[in-house]
């Protein structure tokens, strides 16, 4: 398929794939469509993480200039784990970037004048992947942060993003670093609907990191361990949803990843409050609290995909994509969007 370049201007027209494991079945609908192919009684569960500008321009020492793209915060506001990269920018394929300027810990990374941060630790999986502590915290952190970082973005698109155009239409909490983009077409309007045909919504947050970084050795590693906070409003939304015998459907990738990952944590029992989670969704993965995904479509070779395979089975999924491409479906995260309900 295709990558759609470009936010659209209407995405209530988008298309829609909907993959039905019970009938082992395809079709195609529109985003429109979907308070019609959700039952009453029904749980649609989105993530409400905002999305920051995880994208920064800094100096190391000697001068030499990089990318720092944050990847997940660490115990504090002020500690992130972060990907570097070259002096290049979004517009060179990520797997054509070329190592970054090398660092050691205790090295000082200069963002601005108001902006800068200390190496921690180079990580064992790839020196390009380190832990950073900002000298700054609290609102001049933050401030400082949205004054000079961009949102992340990748080759495939037209031009560059502003930061508004990576966020949900529900986004609050600053958590992710790049949009949960599942939820991006699902506006007020559609939400409305969704709850005017008897579907109850729910929400969760999630710190969505990055989904690639051009480097082989980080990118077989994620997605890394990613915190998520559930409310009890939530956990009570799935329990009425069980107890009436209807689905639980997760907007996006990162809301499995919270519900699974916190049942995976919990002997199989959702429970409120805040969490990290590694778990990572496959084909073998029994869900406990997920019925059907509403996502994206992406690429068939990423980790994406065998998430997927835990809703329908491989072959399946090969149908519906094969199917998308010859109907001109577009994927990525301005792309067309998937809804997999589970046999």
């Amino acid at each position: 398929m295709s990558p759609a370049v470009w936010p659209r201007r209407e995405p209530l027209d988008e298309r829609l794939l909907v993959v039905d494991a019970a009938a082992y079945a395809v079709r195609d609908a529109h985003v429109r469509d979907l308070p019609s192919l959700l039952r009453e009684g029904d749980l649609l569960v989105v993530n409400d993480a905002a999305t920051i500008p995880a994208s920064l321009r800094a100096s190391c020492p000697g001068g030499a200039q990089m990318e720092v793209r944050l990847l997940a915060r660490g115990g504090d506001d002020r500690t992130w784990r972060a990907v570097l990269f070259d002096d290049r920018d979004w517009r060179t394929r990520t797997e054509d970037r070329l190592a970054p300027p090398h660092v050691d810990p205790g090295d000082r990374l200069i963002v601005g004048d108001d902006l800068d941060a200390t190496v921690l630790a180079l990580d064992p999986i790839s020196p390009r992947l380190v832990t950073l502590r900002f000298a700054q915290d609290g609102a001049p952190l933050w401030s400082a942060l949205y004054r000079h970082g961009r949102p992340v973005q990748y080759a495939h698109l037209a031009a560059p993003l502003d930061l508004w155009a990576t966020q949900t239409p529900y986004g609050s909490r600053p958590w992710a670093v790049e949009e949960p983009s599942a939820g991006r077409p699902l506006c007020w309007r559609l939400l409305a609907s969704v709850r005017a045909r008897g579907v109850e919504v729910a929400f969760i947050t999630h710190a969505a990191g990055l989904s690639a970084t051009g480097d082989a050795v980080i990118d077989a590693a994620l997605p890394l361990p990613e915190r998520f906070d559930i409310p009890d409003a939530t956990v009570a939304a799935v329990a009425r949803a069980k107890a009436r015998g209807a689905r639980v459907v997760a907007a996006g990738t990162t809301v499995v990843r919270a519900l699974e990952g916190c049942a995976a944590m919990n002997s199989g029992s959702l429970v409120a409050g805040e969490g990290t989670t590694d778990l990572r969704v496959g084909p073998s993965h029994r869900l406990r609290v997920a019925d059907a995904l509403f996502t994206g479509l992406h690429d068939p070779a990423a980790s994406h995909f065998q998430l997927l395979q835990a809703f329908a089975p491989q072959e399946l999924l090969e149908r519906a994509y094969a199917h998308a491409e010859r109907e001109g479906y577009l994927s990525h995260e301005f792309g067309d969007s998937s809804l997999i309900a589970r046999g």
